[in-house]
């Protein structure tokens, strides 16, 4: 089944969030499997907010391990603790990070990428898995990202 996003020319983020949310949270409702509503996601959400970069990584065996993403290619596996992603694992909290540079350890996947968000995916209490989402400009993400995006993290994780 083709499905098609309607995308806002709003003139606020928070106006593009109000806008895409609800439709990526209408197309992973009906399914069930988590990889193909984060891959899903990752192509929303890059084409809907234009992020230089969105994909997910998954616990497995101790580590992140790359899941569906839209952009660049990525690193592959990532030690808790390490890097954004990993510290969001390992605080089990959102991570805004204006410049990736400044982010003690940040790991560099892509030398275009300026600036970071990193949402734990929660199972209960668990941390399994993280969204990242990479901008190539400075200071690209704030609380109105963290709001929106944490709201359909726990969409997600449902």
């Amino acid at each position: 089944m083709a499905e098609t996003l309607n995308i806002s020319n709003a003139t606020s983020k928070e106006e593009q969030y109000e806008s895409l949310i609800p439709q990526i949270e209408a197309l992973i409702s009906g399914e069930d499997d988590l990889i193909a509503n984060m891959a899903n996601i990752s192509a929303a959400l890059r084409t809907g907010m234009g992020f230089f970069w969105v994909g997910f990584y998954l616990v497995k065996d101790e580590q992140l391990v790359l899941g569906p993403f839209q952009g660049p290619i990525a690193c592959t596996r990532i030690r808790k603790g390490k890097g954004v992603c990993g510290a969001a694992w390992e605080k089990a909290q959102t991570i805004v990070v204006e410049d990736v540079d400044a982010f003690p350890g940040h790991i560099a996947c892509s030398s275009d990428s300026k600036s970071e968000i990193v949402v734990p995916i929660m199972k209960g209490e668990e941390v399994i898995g993280v969204l990242d989402v990479d901008s190539d400009q400075l200071s690209a993400f704030d609380d109105t990202d963290r709001v929106y995006l944490e709201r359909l993290m726990k969409s997600l994780s449902k």
